[in-house]
């Protein structure tokens, strides 16, 4: 479980392509009490620590992860969001973020302002239900507020911290980011849905 409060920006030491699968590994600095089997979110995504050293750690991610999300898309070089799981005693500094990714958006304006960045992110189908205005969603793992949602897309407003800290202060026109919806919705909306006629 974690919180949508990125630690810090890792950096892509490999990519290594295997049958079905891959090995992914990040350059780091917040390993000092991580153990194999311990959960990093990386984008967004949750990953399992496969091994470690003191600047390194070795993730294995499968064919399924890498359709669906876009870890599938990353290159040596390139920076990611990371968090490692939040121990319960912690602080809830964002929201409940499961690091199961719903979906894959892609950013379709940026609207800078003095003090925040306006960004307009399309929505797969199916997703805008479980979204509303002032709600909670992850943006590259991101814990992120609503500002305006439609039937395709949604709009965040950045602050300078997010921007300074995490890869969305980067992140082009054009460019894919991981979505997770709030857990919380998703659950309403599956219970709820059992109740509705068929035809809604």
């Amino acid at each position: 479980m974690f919180t949508g409060i990125v630690e810090e920006l890792g950096t892509v030491a490999a990519l290594e392509r295997l049958d079905a699968a891959a090995r992914l590994t990040i350059d780091c600095g917040l390993l000092d009490d991580v153990r194999p089997g311990d959960s990093i979110s990386v984008n967004g995504c949750c990953l399992t620590v496969v091994r470690h050293d003191d600047r390194r750690w070795t993730a294995d991610v499968m064919q399924e992860t890498l359709d669906k999300t876009g870890l599938g898309a990353l290159h040596e070089g390139d920076r990611v969001n990371l968090e490692r799981a939040v121990p319960a005693s912690a602080r809830l500094g964002g929201h409940i973020v499961q690091g199961h990714v719903d979906g894959v958006g892609t950013i379709i304006a940026r609207r800078p302002s003095e003090h925040w960045d306006l960004v307009e992110i399309s929505l797969p189908s199916g997703l805008a239900p479980l979204l509303v205005d002032k709600g909670s969603i992850a943006v590259d793992g991101v814990s992120l507020t609503v500002v305006e949602v439609t039937d395709d897309a949604f709009t965040v407003s950045l602050i300078p911290e997010t921007l300074a800290r995490t890869t969305l202060g980067t992140r082009a026109v054009g460019e894919q980011v991981n979505l997770e919806a709030d857990v919380l919705a998703k659950h309403v909306a599956r219970l709820v849905t059992a109740y509705l006629p068929q035809e809604n």
